[in-house]
């Protein structure tokens, strides 16, 4: 996507909310100007930027360690057709359960730290990566493994230069159509229960103080972390699988 597009409906989407805050005439839809003027003075007093760093380290944790469990297991299922099985009816039960609904659960066992938050954002991921690597694994060509076993190669050959290259691209999409559900659930879980984290900041200025441009300046912050992340996978992707963009 081109960044003149992205800008563009960027300033599209600011006309839509100035002219939004103009028509309602309300306290509780400010303008972008007030937001952005409180935005930058709550990042001055690191008022908004402690919360930030706290929900930045909460879902990329939670992003890394999906990752780092869920894209060997997939290639493990993708590779072995026993493996497969065995386990596919577990993640046919699990997969289309939503996670939020874990929520109660995963506080009342682990309590309302940053393990709890983690493991809820881990979940979505988890399941995410885990089936669409296994679904890339499982479909290599044939002839693509054996003209490389016919070189030589063992095992972790094969994962090394065939599986893994060729899960990469399914391992950074399932990390971006998560990035939205996973940013959701951290502030479900940072909305109660916590002292620090954006969702507290949301809930605390918006429902307690009645402060909405700081509001609304949390939820700013919020969207530019997932965006952020989203635009993080992208390039992620464009270095680690420049194939993919030969054309």
């Amino acid at each position: 996507m081109k960044r003149r597009d992205v800008a563009l409906a960027f300033a599209a989407l600011v006309l839509l909310w100035q002219a939004a805050a103009m028509l309602i005439a309300l306290p509780i839809l400010p303008t972008p100007w007030k937001v952005a003027q409180v935005f930058v003075d709550e990042l001055l007093n690191g008022s908004l930027g402690v919360n930030f760093l706290a929900s930045f380290w909460r879902v990329t944790a939670s992003m890394l360690l999906s990752v780092a469990l869920a894209a060997p297991a997939g290639l493990a299922l993708g590779q072995s057709k026993r493996l497969n099985r065995i386990f596919s009816p577990v993640i046919y039960l699990l997969y289309p359960i939503p996670k939020v609904v874990l929520v109660p659960v995963v506080l009342l066992v682990l309590g309302i730290g940053d393990l709890a938050k983690i493991v809820l954002i881990f979940l979505i991921l988890f399941f995410q990566v885990l089936v669409l690597v296994r679904d890339q694994a499982a479909g290599l060509r044939p002839e693509l493994i054996q003209s490389v076993r016919s070189l030589g190669a063992g095992r972790r050959a094969l994962f090394r230069y065939v599986y893994l290259p060729a899960s990469l691209p399914a391992i950074l999409t399932a990390l971006r159509q998560s990035i939205g559900t996973a940013v959701a659930v951290l502030y479900i879980t940072e909305s109660f229960a916590t002292k620090v984290g954006l969702g507290y900041y949301i809930v605390f200025n918006g429902g307690t103080l009645l402060d909405y441009p700081a509001m609304y300046a949390g939820v700013v912050a919020l969207s530019l972390l997932g965006l952020g992340l989203y635009f993080t996978v992208d390039w992620l992707e464009r270095w680690l699988c420049p194939w993919q963009y030969a054309g």
